[in-house]
């Protein structure tokens, strides 16, 4: 929502200051806070993190204790970046004295609550996905004048071994030194500790005397206790304090075959993850996507990856490559074996693929399951692995279909691994597909490290040990999953479940799985002497409830239906009773007695939960009121005369408003209380709103006369999004609506395209008109799209699906999406009908190639830094500029998700006049 402020006169009253407390949590516990202030009004004067890791099951609580130095409230917001692997599990704030804990709700329940607040132009959706592990964190309290305030939030995670070790990763950015700063870490392993290091940026020479580690056979403690002057000494460092990387990597001895078995107050956990035993040669096929949308940094990126997993494959190893666009090509039709011939040309073969044509995911992983089922060895392993970033556009285009052929075709004989290239793919589909096939969904960052995390997925599955796994419990129940298809070296497989049965003397695991073509069993026995109880707050409880929501969530996505329903009560009770935040559950944060609740909704894989609205700003000229003291039903305002400093319509009778009593007070009246006393429904393009006096807002008793208000009238405006390259937020910046924009134009190639706004806000496109050489155009409005092609016309409606190739210009039109590849430039436009209005909206999938392209939609991802000071600032192309935390709704993306963005001034984000960008017609 935009925020309004008073008048030049008010202002300095009206302002409230926000301090930003900062926690970054990543992976584990990583902890920031915004600018520091420089006046130092506040001062986090205690700064902790502790982690406990106990059967790999990491519990971390963050604690930061913030003074509010001076004889003035101040609004302290709290900011936390979680895993998100990880489930909050308790927030407390404590102030004055006072605890106040947030509730775990069902999510339905916490919605009306979410909306009121939305309603009122508060950001009430305070979890949000951040970058490619982290969820953020934040909510916010006033703390009264010199008092003080604690925050503590704990979240919990199971450590998963990759490559044959844990990672404890804490980020520390305080953005302040801090006297009683600590970070310590716990670790408690029945196996014994096997491997303990610690790194990062932290662990450098200035700061060797501030680590200090202790290890027996079963425990270790890490702490790390710079003093303020040290926060100033490492090489990332300064006057803001620390900032950097403690990385404590560990790993457990694995003496037994059979794992770690272990049990605790009715509950077990039962880690396997044998190394002795001989790797099974695998049978792998790479499906690559090579449509236009793959084009530059993406397919470059691939190509390099693939050549470096070439190089890793076993000689023993068999292997295949497919590649597709709008047609499936194979490099070779059989599975090859990986000696260095083959090698030698499958590299050649990868060096050579290049991006075109649309989008057969279908008939592309269809050919991969028949090549490998055609290819089935005794004694091996086989995996099929995708990798694609978008959605089908071509061939078999319904999701649903896809599923089920694809599902059908593998019939369980081996896993399907989907890589989603960026963040335009549709990544739900590709988990679905992958977890359908006991497989998993990972997606890849558009980033410099792009082939390195190819690379890195691939080291995971690079050499499995063990297929058809089983693992049995005699007298266990309630377990989570049980039976796993493929188990690779260097990583683990958990079980967790209860003891139930009282009477049992013994507890019994056996594995059975086949190594190569051999068929291997692994058995352990342990007493159970003790009465069977069950503690709430028992670790391996909690293990086996956060593992068990943890898989019910992979299962909710596969299932349809009363099947659907009942797995996700299933969740959803043990949500509730662990107070775990999933995305079937949130956390209501209470606050003091005046303020607020906020709601906490965990995201989905790439989603940013919906926040405030974007409203119409309307500014009064400075008018004083006669304000009596009126009393309020809702509680004591006693407002004694003074100004309305703003009004911010949200739809219908509702608004909120912002008023300055006589006293220098500010009370912000919201409608929701008092909408029973409106008279006027706010007009979309406001000039006038008249209200009756304001006391009767407060309902108290209504004066006879009325207050006329008259506003100035903003232009509505279209917000646009501007990708950031290396950023976890894009830019965003706001174009009054009704202009003619130039949205491509290529003369290289002769291609132009060029866009008609609509009248409205919060919509998009009214005409586009895309033309190529000089007798090709595509007029596209919300009712069709025609097609000229010289002196031929052809018209088509969004109701209907076409696929039509003709020379070099493709067009394919489904579920009123139109799909055109012209030359070397491929778009998408979109039809929407959203709250009402209709309007088209163009995404560039495929940038033509070659110099002086230009355009709105042309300009390449910029490049940012974000300034540390008081005001929110970033330098963009060496120019600081003055930006707001905003957010906008994605509409290159169909779902269209809510997205947080810098809002950045018109001429810093196009890097130039707008007039550059507008033209006479279309």
């Amino acid at each position: 929502m935009f925020s309004i402020w008073g008048f030049s006169s008010a202002e300095a009253m009206m302002e409230r200051v926000a301090v930003r407390v900062g926690l970054l949590g990543l992976l584990f516990a990583c902890v920031t806070s915004a600018p520091t202030n420089v006046n130092r009004d506040w001062d986090i004067y205690s700064f902790h993190i502790n982690s406990t890791v106990t059967s790999r099951y990491a519990t971390t609580v963050i604690t930061s204790r913030v003074a509010n130095r001076i004889d003035q409230s101040k609004e302290i917001e709290f900011h936390v970046k979680i895993p998100k692997n990880a489930f909050i599990s308790k927030f407390r704030m404590t102030i004055e004295g006072k605890t106040y804990d947030g509730v775990v709700k069902q999510k339905e329940e916490a919605q009306q609550q979410y909306t009121q607040a939305v309603s009122r132009g508060q950001s009430a959706g305070i979890v949000s996905s951040v970058g490619r592990t982290l969820e953020e964190f934040k909510t916010s309290v006033t703390v009264a004048a010199l008092s003080k305030v604690t925050f503590e939030l704990t979240y919990e995670e199971l450590l998963k071994r990759r490559l044959g070790k844990y990672e404890l990763l804490i980020h520390a950015r305080p953005m302040q030194p801090v006297a009683d700063f600590k970070i310590d870490v716990y670790i408690n392993e029945h196996p014994g500790i096997n491997i303990l290091e610690i790194k990062g940026g932290l662990s450098t020479k200035e700061l060797a005397n501030a680590i200090s580690k202790t290890q027996t056979s079963t425990e270790a403690w890490v702490h790390f206790y710079p003093s303020k002057e040290q926060q100033s000494q490492c090489d990332s460092c300064g006057e803001e304090g620390l900032n950097g990387d403690l990385v404590i990597v560990y790993d457990v001895h694995r003496k037994k075959s059979i794992g770690d078995l272990k049990k605790s107050d009715g509950y077990f956990v039962h880690h396997f993850a044998p190394s002795d035993l001989p790797r099974i040669p695998k049978n792998v096929v790479f499906v690559i996507d090579q449509s236009g949308s793959m084009y530059g940094r993406k397919i470059q990126q691939t190509r390099e990856a693939l050549l470096k997993i070439l190089g890793d494959l076993a000689e023993d190893d068999h292997f295949g490559l497919i590649t597709f666009d709008s047609s499936v090509s194979p490099w070779k039709e059989e599975l090859l074996p990986a000696n260095q011939k083959n090698l030698e040309a499958a590299k050649t073969f990868v060096q050579n693929i290049r991006e075109r044509g649309a989008t057969d995911i279908n008939a592309a992983v269809l050919r991969g399951t028949d090549m490998l089922n055609r290819h089935l060895r005794e004694g091996t392993a086989s995996l099929l692995i995708l990798l694609t970033d978008g959605d089908p556009t071509t061939g078999e285009t319904n999701l649903e279909t896809i599923h089920k052929n694809i599902k059908e075709a593998i019939d369980k004989k081996f896993p399907l691994y989907c890589l989603g290239f960026g963040m335009d793919v549709n990544f739900e589909f590709l988990e679905k597909m992958a977890l359908e096939n006991n497989g998993v969904g990972r997606r890849i960052y558009e980033d410099s490290d792009a082939a390195l995390q190819l690379q890195g997925f691939y080291e995971e599955v690079a050499t499995p040990l063990l297929t058809d796994v089983q693992m049995v419990y005699l007298g266990g129940a309630n377990l989570t999953q049980a039976n796993f298809s493929q188990y690779y070296n260097g990583s683990e497989i958990v079980v967790a479940g209860q003891i139930t049965d009282n009477n049992i003397e013994e507890f019994t695991a056996e594995v059975i799985a086949i190594s190569k073509s051999n068929k291997v069993t692994y058995s352990e026995t342990i007493p159970t002497e003790e009465p069977i109880t069950a503690r709430s707050d028992s670790n391996l409880q909690r293990l086996w409830a956060y593992l068990t929501v943890k898989q019910l969530l992979d299962k909710e996505v596969q299932l349809s239906g009363n099947e659907k329903e009942t797995v996700k009560k299933k969740i959803l009770d043990l949500c509730l009773k662990y107070g775990f935040v999933t995305p079937l559950t949130s956390m209501v944060v209470t606050k003091p007695q005046g303020e607020e609740s906020q709601v906490a909704h965990k995201p989905k894989e790439g989603e940013t939960p919906t926040e405030s609205k974007q409203n119409a700003q309307i500014n009064f000229s400075q008018h004083t009121l006669p304000l009596p003291s009126y009393p309020s039903k809702k509680g004591p305002y006693g407002l004694r005369g003074g100004y309305i400093g703003s009004l911010t319509p949200l739809g219908g009778s509702y608004f909120s408003a912002k008023i300055l009593d006589g006293a220098g007070i500010t009370e912000d009246i919201d409608s929701e209380v008092t909408a029973d006393y409106m008279d006027y429904d706010f007009p979309h393009n406001p000039t006038e709103i008249t209200i009756k006096d304001i006391g009767q807002l407060l309902e108290g008793n209504l004066p006879t006369h009325s207050t006329k208000m008259t506003t100035t009238t903003v232009s509505p405006l279209i917000r646009f999004l501007l990708p950031a390259e290396g950023q976890a937020l894009p830019l965003c910046y706001d174009i009054p609506v009704g202009l003619s924009l130039r949205l491509l134009k290529d003369p290289n190639n002769d291609c132009s395209m060029n866009g008609q706004l609509g009248q409205s806000d919060n919509a998009g496109y009214q005409k586009i008109v895309l033309h190529y050489r000089s007798d090709q155009h595509i007029d596209f409005d919300t009712t069709g799209i025609t097609f000229n092609n010289g002196q031929n016309a052809t018209y088509f409606s969004w109701s209907v699906n076409i696929n039509i190739e003709k020379d070099s210009v493709s067009l394919i039109l489904r579920d009123k999406e139109m799909d055109v590849t012209m030359g070397s430039t491929r778009v998408i436009i979109m039809l929407y009908e959203r709250d009402g209005k209709v309007f088209l909206w163009p995404v560039l999938r495929q940038r033509p190639t070659g110099d002086n392209i230009s355009g709105i939609m042309a300009r390449p991802p910029v490049v940012y830094e974000e300034v540390q000071g008081t005001t929110i600032k970033l330098k963009i192309q060496d120019k600081e500029v003055d930006v707001s935390r905003a957010s906008t709704v994605d509409l290159s993306v169909r779902s269209a998700p809510t997205v947080t963005c810098w809002l950045t001034p018109l001429q810093s984000a196009l890097q130039g006049e707008l007039a550059d960008f507008t033209v006479s017609q279309l």
